[in-house]
């Protein structure tokens, strides 16, 4: 296997164990994929927020109203991920449950990282919501 390749299969792990992270009510291990400086763009947020502190704020008044999202499913699916030396790029869908027989929510994501001291961190997550769901794989 190439480094190029390695490197690929350990961005596609951390997304995986970024979700499964966010499931467990992991917030530590969610946050360790997270560099101090990422900007996070997503749909249903109320700007850009451009540092992990901004979405530490926003997630800890989104927690103390009880409206932390409880999912049964959250999967990263179709992954894409291209590496250029100590940057990466993950592109894939998101696929999101309530209830496991409930139908699925869907969106496209992009994930920007850097290797920042031989780990990989996401420096750039971008996420919108799609109109229509697509079915989970």
């Amino acid at each position: 296997m190439t480094i190029v390749a390695t490197d690929a299969a350990h961005i596609a792990a951390l997304i995986d164990d970024l979700y499964a992270a966010f499931l467990a009510g992991d917030r530590q291990r969610f946050d360790g994929h997270l560099h101090a400086d990422v900007t996070t763009w997503e749909t249903h947020l109320p700007g850009p927020l451009r540092t992990r502190a901004e979405l530490d704020a926003y997630r800890d008044q989104r927690d103390a109203a009880g409206q932390r999202p409880q999912l049964a499913v959250l999967a990263a699916q179709d992954k894409r991920i291209d590496v250029w030396g100590d940057v990466g790029l993950a592109r894939y869908l998101l696929i999101a449950r309530a209830e496991a027989e409930e139908p699925p929510s869907s969106a496209r994501v992009t994930d920007v990282l850097r290797r920042v001291d031989g780990r990989w961190q996401i420096v750039h997550h971008h996420s919108e919501s799609l109109s229509e769901p697509v079915a989970a794989r």
